[in-house]
């Protein structure tokens, strides 16, 4: 392919960038110059994914970008963006403190980029097995990355993630081949039936036993990648044993991937009268992952485990707002998946840089964070704030949107689920809340934390991702709007 070819078309030029940084920062030998070197590959994929909503290229068999998938691809190299800057930071201390070897800092790096590139081509790929091929690549890469401290914990984390994911996305597999049998009378054989720019328009066609079978699969498998309960349990290991930075973007990007894998399906679904609704499933898991989590909180003694079961608390009210579909439900759902995705990940932001200062994961051991670290303590009180849905947050907005249209089409519903909220909402006060106010630890006293560079890189991220999510939750974007708009029609 030649530089023209590859400069005219941004999509793949996003997709180069981070597939040839990661061969590169594989035999790059100073690990402080592939830090800085992951930023600035980081933030040209970014500026190049901007790119796309000026000029959308033509679609072809393997990739396309449309409403929905152009600004999940914004949103993801955005916060890959943000989480290399914080990872700067964050290696330079395990560097300093002999956690990670200059091998395994030159690994980290690479790997990196690598799952970015995995996440980006599961989001613009137009070939339901080139999707697929991605998510398990991205699985591959974070079990890499979940291991890293090559501790007992690290390797059964990842050893747990591997097997469970590695099944759940081999139902997927056989979910997408389901789907390319019904499709195959009316396509043809070859990438006909696999595209999902030819599929939508046909579904109709598609033999509705097979999809009705099909989605089941799909819905496990990939709900397990979503971190759905009750497939939900390799999320909190891989979270608490892995670098903080990775916890940040799997939760904040490679659950929506998942998800958004699972919606491509359901509108293929949704569009053939004759299948079964596949709502009232998507529905059922997200409650069922809602109340687990709520309750799953209360006990958490971790601080890195009790932010993985609220990503499966949040995981769980985005599948029940798009179970619920409709354009306001839909709507809701885009937001939601937004802002947590902002949220949750600056949230870890913090986690890391608490973890790293005070040399511990347990909440027992850290208390009156306000008071010991201001600009830390209070970046993750009003995150943390927002997670939990408090006004005038974006996640509160969101979460009232999904009330408010389960409460106008099933107001049976809208029991359980604000029932599933309130509980989540008192878990994290009640663990929360001497963590951040009260009187510091001894060892805490005296200890200010990170100055200058280092500080920066570890809570200007965490600053800018809070200031978003409350500015989106007072004021959104035109734009913005109308694009969750355009979306939330086309999810049906």
């Amino acid at each position: 392919m030649s530089l023209d070819a590859l400069f005219a078309n941004p999509l793949l030029l996003i997709l180069a960038i981070p597939l040839a940084s990661a061969g590169f920062l594989a035999v790059l030998p100073s690990w402080r110059l592939a830090s800085w070197l992951n930023i600035v590959v980081s933030g040209t994929t970014f500026a190049a994914s901007l790119t796309l909503f000026a000029h959308r290229p033509a679609p072809t068999r393997l990739l396309f970008i449309d409403d929905f998938n152009v600004y999940l691809v914004a949103l993801t190299t955005f916060v890959g963006f943000t989480t290399a800057i914080f990872s700067a930071g964050y290696i330079a201390r395990e560097s300093a403190a002999a956690r990670l070897s200059d091998l395994h800092l030159r690994f980290y790096h690479s790997m990196y980029q690598a799952f970015l590139f995995t996440m980006l081509l599961a989001l613009s790929a137009n070939n339901t097995g080139v999707m697929w091929v991605a998510v398990e690549a991205a699985t591959l890469t974070t079990v890499l990355m979940v291991s890293l401290y090559r501790t007992r914990e690290a390797i059964e984390a990842a050893w747990k993630y591997f097997i469970l994911c590695s099944v759940g996305i081999g139902l997927a597999l056989f979910g997408t081949t389901l789907v390319y049998l019904a499709a195959q009378p009316v396509m043809g054989d070859g990438a006909d039936a696999m595209a999902w720019t030819l599929l939508i328009g046909q579904a109709a066609k598609f033999q509705p036993d097979l999809l009705n079978l099909a989605f089941v699969f799909l819905l496990v498998g990939y709900g397990t990648k979503v971190g759905l309960a009750p497939l939900h349990a390799w999320l909190p290991d891989a979270h608490a044993e892995g670098p903080t930075p990775i916890s940040a973007v799997l939760s904040g990007l490679l659950l929506n991937v998942a998800l958004y894998a699972l919606l491509r399906f359901k509108m293929l679904i949704a569009a053939n009268p004759d299948t079964l609704a596949p709502g009232p499933l998507m529905v059922l898991m997200g409650l069922s992952s809602l109340f687990l989590s709520g309750f799953m909180l209360m006990r958490r003694g971790d601080i890195k485990r009790l932010f993985a079961y609220s990503s499966i608390e949040h995981m769980g009210v985005m599948t029940f707002a798009f179970g619920m579909g409709g354009p306001l439900a839909n709507f809701a759902g885009l937001l939601h998946m937004t802002m947590h995705s902002l949220t949750k990940s600056g949230i870890f932001f913090a986690v890391g840089a608490i973890t790293q200062n005070l040399g511990t994961k347990r909440l027992n051991e850290i208390t009156g964070l306000t008071v010991s670290h201001p600009a830390l303590g209070w970046g993750l009180a009003v995150a943390v704030l927002a997670i939990a849905g408090m006004p005038p947050m974006g996640v509160f907005m969101s979460e009232f949107l999904v009330v408010s249209s389960t409460f106008a089409r099933q107001p049976l519903l809208a029991v359980p689920l604000i029932v599933g909220l309130l509980i989540a909402f008192a878990a994290l006060a009640t663990r929360l809340t001497g963590m951040l106010f009260g009187e510091p630890q001894p060892a805490q006293r005296g200890h200010g934390g990170r100055t200058g560079l280092s500080s920066w890189l570890a809570y200007g991220p965490l600053w800018l991702h809070v200031t978003m999510v409350v500015v989106a939750g007072l004021y959104l974007p035109a734009p913005l709007v109308q694009w969750f708009e355009t979306v939330a029609k086309m999810l049906g």
